[in-house]
């Protein structure tokens, strides 16, 4: 809950101030990815919300659930090595599900994942400087930035650009 600090501007001579609560016990934690479509090569941004909690497994498992419900066909998950997506439960439902293929990225290649960029830009442009009461407000404020995120294809379209990997757009 505590903000993120960047420049802005003021009256002349008078610092602006953030004034906000000083909470370390409330987040908002976020796992998501960004689709390519093969055939229109339109751009979509899936994401799931855990307010006051971490990414798990199980939310893992329902985010994979939400892609095959979503996409139809060969699903290729080009994935950061994050523990979470490496657990015995993720495992088990990529074993059971064969149209879900998973590519890894390198270690500690923050550069080559899309979706570091998107959570980039939303932290440092859209959440940045936001003095929120709460996990409430600020779930809603992530989900909103993600809803506007969605419709902005020229912007998805620079993170996945921003990566340098062969991708088609």
């Amino acid at each position: 809950m505590i903000p993120t600090v960047h420049r802005t501007w003021g009256l002349r001579g008078q610092t602006p101030v953030l004034r906000h609560r000083l909470r370390h016990y409330g987040k908002v934690s976020a796992i998501g990815g960004l689709s390519v479509s093969p055939r229109r090569r339109r751009l979509r941004m899936v994401l799931i919300l855990v307010p006051r909690g971490n990414v798990s497994q199980e939310i893992v498992v329902a985010f994979l659930r939400t892609l095959l419900r979503h996409f139809r066909g060969r699903v290729i998950l080009i994935w950061d090595r994050w523990a979470v997506h490496k657990g015995p439960l993720v495992r088990a439902f990529l074993d059971r599900h064969p149209r879900l293929r998973v590519e890894p990225l390198p270690a500690y290649a923050p550069e080559l994942n899309a979706v570091d960029h998107a959570w980039g830009h939303m932290k440092y442009h859209d959440l940045a400087n936001h003095g929120l009461e709460d996990v409430d407000a600020l779930t809603e404020a992530v989900a909103d930035d993600h809803a506007r995120l969605c419709r902005e294809q020229r912007l998805l379209r620079a993170f996945v650009r921003a990566t340098e990997l062969p991708i088609r757009l």
